[in-house]
């Protein structure tokens, strides 16, 4: 359903001491430049008692706020201003902050929630991540449901960088000093900043034409897509299951190609790329809470043999490269997408279609309690990238939603794939 959302209050909160001078000039790394400036955004959705009064919304919110403000004790980037994309002015010039009323209940809206109309419930434009590093949004339901959009800057840090964040932030909303994690910004130590960047996979952002949907896949479902790209031509004739992850990319991948293949055309040149975080690559592992964009793609070129039945492991094989001895010569600046290049004499003469895959399964998507429960429900939004899928626990913990953004002719032909609809469920 569409939502009718007002904005009723907007302010900057601060922290509530300066940041030490030395600690003023936030240094982005080598691989934090050259990301593109868009938001690494959720909305979690929370329940509350019917009809609450307004003082018990007024005083979640006011509770709200102050852990806000002490947030940046500890994620001091946070309170600052990004620079020229090159490091963050940390001036605790604060936190933008905005209170929303959703005219609607939020038990109807999740009935059939559509993602463009979640854009209306978090604070920035998604690719405008210019200049904060971080903005919140409190949205209050008719009967008192509760949705709060958090945006972070992508230019300072990656999916589990934004997790840490948000965790800690509702650990010192409830007072729970002993999960509090504190971060350790180490990106530039470890990749420390260049005059020429690494080049990224290229994201196409142009804002027109793309369509959001949500698959969702049921645990049975999966289980049987896994059975399907199952290899069985594995050394002794041991068959190796493919992860959940993988067998869904290589669903999405293949029907997409096979939807899509007359409107891109026949020489096009196609690529699958994952996101693939380094922090258990490094020697010894890096904590959970390093904070920054610690992470690669792993690009995989599909042979262009008809019909190829061996797209998991093609996938499998890139997914290894990224190892210890990669990291390291990433480390020293080495432009990895060089082989790439050279191993392809058509890569620059074809059209290339990307493909983007990220997981956001496994992470602690719905352990956010800020003091009145853990989230029913986590979304992402509409993106204004197209063939970019973002995959999601459901609320049970058991099923995959794969929320796939694309030209919005290119979903007319996919969301119609009598394959793929039989596997998932569409929103």
């Amino acid at each position: 359903m569409k939502l009718e959302v007002e904005v009723i209050s907007k302010e900057i909160i601060k922290p509530p001491s300066p940041t030490p001078h030395e600690l003023c000039h936030y240094q982005l790394s080598s691989l934090d430049q050259p990301t593109l400036p868009v938001y690494n955004h959720l909305v979690l959705f929370y329940s509350t008692k019917i009809d609450v009064q307004i003082d018990y919304i007024k005083n979640i919110l006011d509770h709200l706020k102050l852990s806000v403000s002490k947030a940046p004790t500890y994620f001091y980037p946070l309170a600052g201003r990004i620079k020229d994309y090159l490091f963050v002015d940390c001036n605790d010039e604060g936190i933008p902050f905005k209170e929303a009323q959703v005219k609607s209940r939020l038990f109807d809206f999740l009935q059939s929630p559509i993602p463009k109309e979640l854009n209306k419930l978090i604070p920035f434009s998604l690719d405008d991540a210019a200049d904060f590093p971080m903005g919140i949004q409190f949205n209050t339901f008719d009967c008192g449901g509760i949705g709060v959009g958090l945006c972070i800057s992508h230019k300072i840090g990656d999916a589990l960088s934004y997790f840490t964040f948000l965790n800690t932030w509702a650990a010192i909303a409830r007072g729970d000093q002993k999960n509090i994690v504190l971060p350790d910004f180490i990106s530039a130590k470890l990749f420390p900043p260049r005059i020429i960047s690494l080049p990224e996979p290229e994201v196409d952002t142009n804002k027109k034409n793309i369509a959001t949907k949500r698959f969702v896949f049921s645990a049975s479902k999966i289980e049987e897509i896994r059975a399907k790209y199952t290899d069985s031509g594995s050394l002794e004739n041991q068959k190796k299951c493919p992860s959940r992850i993988e067998a869904l990319s290589a669903l999405i991948w293949s029907r997409f190609v096979a939807a899509t293949k007359k409107i891109s055309g026949p020489d096009s040149f196609y690529t699958i790329i994952h996101t693939v975080n380094l922090r258990t690559r490094f020697e010894p592992p890096l904590p959970d809470q390093s904070f920054g964009n610690i992470y690669r793609a792993a690009i995989t070129i599909p042979s262009r043999e008809k019909d190829c039945d061996n797209l998991v492991s093609q996938m499998r094989d890139s997914l290894r490269k990224i190892d210890k001895e990669y990291v390291r010569k990433l480390q020293v600046g080495e432009d990895l997408f060089d082989s790439i290049k050279e191993g392809d004499e058509s890569f620059n003469k074809v059209e290339k279609v990307p493909f983007i895959f990220t997981s956001l399964c496994r992470f602690p998507l719905y352990e956010a309690d800020f003091g009145w429960g853990k989230p029913i429900w986590v979304s992402s939004a509409s993106l204004s990238a197209k063939n970019v899928v973002v995959f999601m626990d459901t609320a049970s913990g058991d099923g995959i939603e794969a929320w796939i953004n694309l030209t919005e002719e290119d979903m007319a032909a996919f969301g119609s794939d009598e394959e793929l609809l039989a596997a998932s469920k569409s929103c």
